[in-house]
């Protein structure tokens, strides 16, 4: 069973299968033949130089109005809003129609025709409709014709109706002269009409594509026929005779009939069900039709001037050409304005704003021709600041951005000539430059290292900065900018494990970069689940003979393998940047069992080992005395362990961090003491309270 709905969509379906466009051939041609049937007649005329009998002429008339005006109506027909330039166009050609009739039944009466009449009504009301009908076809685009069509037609304006001036210059003296009538005034309108309204047809074509206005070419002819027959009455005497001359007669027809079309045209496309889409955007017609209307229209006011050098033209016609001319001049400055704004926008949209390099989308652009088919080898290197959001973390981001700004600068110094610099996001960067082998590449990757070993000084404060390095090489390792990107980032993975920070990328590393990408995912979701928990090492005081304290380390209870130990993914948890977020997790979990434990009566102390990031995050102390506060529990009961290494890197920012949690009653230990190459002295300037020795040096002490 069918709806309501759905029968109306049959009822549709079927009635556009029996409708006017499946019949669409039989009334266009009738109305070719009957029209063409007519206008030969008046051909006959015109050429035999012998009027047609009156009988005969009639059915000419009749054929040539009737039948275009049917044929209009009849592609009309229906509802749908999709239909209403058609329906304006028909009306249009309706009101054009019933003037003629007017006009025609007024000579046959009077034997006069009478200017104006009625029948000027008509003709208004037609090029009005048209313009609607336009505007409809449009009415979803007027926004993006903005402005700067606006000028151009209202520049195009003034160019036509100084050309139109010319053949109209006798009629113009006349006005100038006093001798403007109403009538005269019509007859020099409709004209200024039809050239008006085929400029503004062409500034749509020209901005839109053919597909913007449905069967231009149609209303395109008939505007042309009516101009040229409109221009030819109006230069002639205005009279009975003038109307009913056979070269009028066959221009306004023939202008009938290519409106009939251009409404069959409009109906076509409605009933098709789509809306006229633009076929350039704003930028295209700011480039394109500004140009060629403004020279066009500067060469059509010349000419008329210069015609006014030869022939007498009126005031009106001067001042017309050299309005056009002025116009236009305004519209190029401000068609240069726009230019200049879009390539200033252009600049901003290919550069990095904080370092004024090239960004990301610079760089594709750029590679879509460097890295042509065909082009010269080239190699592409991309840069990683190691840790650098510890720097952002304990210094904050504004040093960090200065930071970016230093670097920057000193890879600009390194850069070989031709090479493109870019900052791909981040602490990211990235240079395309040519090589037709490795060795250009890895030697600017040396120069590159050896430039950010000096460190950089932030506020009175030396900061180190390391740079790892992936290189990829074109066509051997990639033939687009994608491809050179995705090798070069797994070459740069590997670099970040390598003594040098430097690697080249080498084939068959893809399932081993995947592999490590995939890796870090899953520490990822792992830290969210909560898979990362403590184990607890005792601590046994020997003076004492009991256990007083524990060490939290960190596992990972993986779902599928079970128990993995720190050095499966620690490196991981760093590079991911996730090293806070785990560091927080351990300290939340031990200090939860510190009251767990407690209200159990074991009363034990847990130490917690801190990342190298803590070090440099001044917001560490509020953040462990919270979490003690939370919990109830005296400072005293933690203990926070760092390496030697760690704590050899920034000794001046570790010992602020470390004094302030110690001023505040957390312990510090430094583990693995004895791996390093730290001097005892140092231990005097740091807030430490105990040392635990590393076993590979005390091991030899039985022997050595």
């Amino acid at each position: 069973m069918t709806g309501p709905h759905d029968v109306g969509a049959v009822t549709t379906a079927r009635a556009s299968r029996r409708g006017p466009l499946r019949w669409s051939a039989v009334p266009v041609i009738a109305m070719w033949i009957g029209v063409s049937g007519a206008l030969g007649s008046w051909v006959v005329e015109l050429t035999t130089h012998k009027a047609m009998p009156m009988t005969q002429g009639a059915l000419a008339s009749v054929l040539a109005l009737v039948l275009p005006t049917a044929v209009a109506w009849w592609a009309a027909a229906g509802r749908g809003r999709e239909l209403l330039p058609a329906r304006l166009a028909a009306v249009a050609l309706t009101l054009f129609v019933a003037g003629t009739v007017w006009n025609g039944a007024a000579i046959l009466v009077t034997g006069t025709l009478p200017i104006p009449s009625p029948a000027d009504v008509g003709f208004v009301g037609f090029y009005t409709l048209l313009l609607a009908a336009l505007g409809v076809l449009l009415r979803a685009h007027l926004v993006e014709l903005r402005i700067h069509a606006g000028l151009d037609l209202a520049a195009s304006v003034l160019t036509v109706l100084a050309l139109l001036s010319v053949p109209l210059d006798p009629l113009l003296h006349r006005a100038l002269d006093g001798q403007m009538t109403l009538g005269l005034a019509l007859a020099v309108l409709y004209p200024v009409l039809d050239l008006l309204l085929f400029t503004v047809l062409i500034a749509v074509v020209m901005f839109g594509g053919g597909r913007a206005v449905p069967g231009w070419g149609w209303i395109g002819a008939a505007l042309v026929s009516f101009v040229a027959t409109d221009v030819m009455f109006a230069v002639g005497r205005m009279d009975q005779d003038a109307l009913t001359t056979s070269m009028l007669q066959l221009g306004w027809f023939l202008g009938i009939t290519f409106m009939a079309m251009w409404t069959v045209s409009l109906a076509r496309a409605g009933r098709q069900g789509g809306r006229p889409a633009l076929g350039r955007s704003s930028a295209q017609y700011s480039e394109t039709v500004a140009t060629a209307t403004a020279a066009s229209a500067t060469l059509g006011g010349l000419a008329v001037l210069v015609l006014g050098t030869k022939v007498e033209l009126s005031m009106a016609t001067r001042v017309l050409a050299g309005l056009a001319i002025v116009f236009f001049g305004v519209r190029a400055q401000v068609a240069f304005r726009q230019v200049r704004r879009h390539a200033a926008l252009m600049r901003i949209a290919h550069t990095d704003d904080l370092t004024d390099l090239p960004n990301r989308r610079a760089l594709y652009s750029h590679a879509e021709d460097r890295l042509a088919p065909g082009s010269a080898d080239a190699a592409l290197l991309l840069m990683d600041l190691d840790r650098f959001k510890e720097v952002n973390d304990g210094l904050g981001h504004h040093m960090g951005d200065r930071l970016l700004v230093l670097v920057s600068r000193r890879l600009r110094s390194c850069l070989p000539t031709g090479a493109m610099l870019a900052r791909l996001g981040g602490d990211e960067f990235a240079i395309l430059m040519t090589a037709a082998s490795p060795a250009p590449a890895l030697e600017l990757a040396a120069q590159v290292r050896a430039a950010m070993a000096v460190p950089f000084v932030l506020d009175g404060m030396s900061v180190e900065v390391t740079v790892s390095i992936g290189v990829a090489l074109f066509p051997e390792h990639g033939e687009d900018l994608p491809s050179l990107l995705r090798r070069a980032d797994i070459a740069m993975y590997k670099a970040k494990g390598s003594a040098k920070l430097v690697h080249l990328y080498r084939p068959g590393a893809d399932d081993a970069g995947t592999e490590r990408l995939a890796r870090v995912a899953e520490v990822r979701s792992a830290l969210e689940r909560g898979e990362f928990v403590p184990h607890y090492q005792p601590k046994l005081d020997l003076g004492l003979g009991r256990v007083t304290g524990v060490e939290a380390l960190v596992r990972w209870q993986h779902p599928v393998d079970g128990l993995r130990p720190p050095g499966s993914f620690l490196e991981l948890v760093e590079d991911a940047g996730l090293m806070p977020r785990l560091t927080r997790s351990m300290l939340v979990q031990a200090l939860d069992q510190v009251v767990a434990w407690r209200r159990g009566g074991v009363d034990l102390t847990v130490a917690v080992n801190l990342s190298a990031s803590a070090l440099i995050d001044a917001e560490v102390p509020g953040q462990v005395m919270a979490l003690l506060a939370e919990r109830s529990l005296d400072p005293s009961v933690l203990k926070l362990e760092i390496t030697e290494d760690l704590l050899m890197a920034d000794r001046r920012q570790a010992r602020a961090i470390l004094t302030e949690l110690r001023d505040d009653g957390v312990r510090i230990a430094i583990d693995d003491f004895g791996s390093g190459y730290s001097s005892l002295a140092y231990l005097r300037d740091l807030p430490i309270d105990e040392l635990k020795i590393d076993r590979s040096f005390v091991d030899p002490l039985t022997s050595d």
